[in-house]
């Protein structure tokens, strides 16, 4: 990766936890939202781990996101629920309610909790992820700001609404997190920050046509002008446009329509996220025998990265394997952060009175005008 340094685990798990708790979070909740971040800049998804720091300052400082508010089951039945998060932080509201449809799962066999009026929850896999932990199969889904335009469309009308689904194997657990976009806005922030031009299959301007500009593109999409980032399968349907957007509303019918929330085009109205998340957990004991469903599972994706390789190709993922192996290489050599993320954490930590040089020692961050993005 272009820009980038390389910076130990440990010296971003001190910094996250001291940045949250100088948010004002207690020393759980800072946990668990550190956690989040880490695990996704650990498995190399690297748009939705610390550069989102400066996020959710400014979410803070603006009130978007309020620090001292709890989750509140507001609907209950012994296999749903619905939580109203009362615009607390994502990952907080994220971790009560996949815990509560784990609760469920463990004794109905099923667990499916919505969330409203929250925020940004990082990572949809940590939650299916939970899940997995307790021998459950999970899945996780979240809106967002409207940033997909609809097949045929020219304004953004969802968001890039993941789905993440996770089930026991061995050697690797199943584990499958993807947008219903192309890319996620992250992707696009990363790329502006490197200023870097995006691959014209992922975008499109305000009339609906390709685009590789990413502050522009970025821009339309802040102020609502039009245009956005094209769902999987971009934007015809000979290549399945459609079905990436047929994706994005399911995801969008487990956050949102469920919960009776702010659907993607009404985020942050009113100066709220009022973002929505959609948690299941499901148990297998209730199919039967547990550890034959695990090892059925664990059967067929070995069948899967043993089947023939196209020419040229020498290996076959399954789905959770190169996270796994990104999270042996990033504990043991360090992850990649950009240098203009670490800028952006040199300003945070003076603006929150933490010392920069007692995480990253004598590396200093470029000035922002050596970048040539737009911040």
């Amino acid at each position: 990766m272009e820009h980038t340094v390389t910076v130990k685990y440990d010296q971003l798990n001190r910094l996250c936890m001291d940045a949250f708790k100088k948010f004002g979070f207690s020393t759980k909740d800072a946990a668990i939202i550190r956690d989040v971040l880490l695990m996704s800049d650990l498995y190399g998804i690297d748009s939705h781990g610390v550069q989102r720091l400066v996020r959710y300052q400014k979410g803070i400082q603006k009130g978007i996101i309020e620090v001292d508010t709890k989750p509140e089951v507001i609907f209950e039945t012994p296999v749903t629920a619905v939580v109203d998060g009362h615009h607390g932080m994502g990952q907080i509201n994220g971790h009560f309610a996949m815990k509560l449809a784990i609760d469920k799962a463990k004794k109905s066999g099923i667990g499916i909790v919505t969330v409203k009026h929250s925020n940004h929850y990082g990572i949809a896999g940590y939650y299916a992820n939970m899940a997995v932990e307790e021998g459950l199969i999970g899945f996780s889904s979240t809106n967002s700001e409207s940033l997909m335009v609809p097949t045929f469309g020219r304004m953004a009308m969802l968001g890039s609404n993941p789905q993440a689904w996770a089930a026991p194997a061995e050697p690797y657990n199943f584990f499958f997190d993807a947008s219903t976009t192309v890319v996620t806005r992250g992707k696009l922030e990363i790329y502006n920050k490197l200023g870097k031009k995006v691959p014209k299959e992922w975008a499109v301007d305000i009339d609906g046509s390709p685009s590789d500009d990413a502050a522009t593109i970025l821009d339309n999409l802040t102020h609502k002008r039009g245009g956005g980032i094209m769902p999987l399968g971009g934007s015809t349907e000979e290549l399945g446009s459609h079905k990436g957007y047929g994706n994005g509303m399911v995801a969008e019918l487990f956050a949102s329509i469920l919960s009776v929330g702010a659907t993607s085009h009404h985020i942050g109205e009113g100066g709220r996220a009022n973002t929505c998340h959609g948690f299941m957990a499901i148990n297998p004991a209730f199919f039967g025998d547990a550890d034959a469903i695990k090892q059925h599972m664990s059967t067929l994706l070995e069948e899967i990265r043993n089947s023939p390789k196209a020419k040229g190709q020498t290996r076959i993922y399954t789905h959770g394997e190169k996270e796994v192996e990104a999270y042996e290489t990033r504990r043991k050599e360090g992850i990649p952060v950009i240098d203009m993320t670490m800028l952006e954490i040199y300003n945070l930590c003076q603006s929150i009175g933490l010392t920069f040089s007692d995480y990253f020692g004598d590396y200093e961050p470029p000035a922002a005008g050596d970048f040539k993005g737009n911040y």
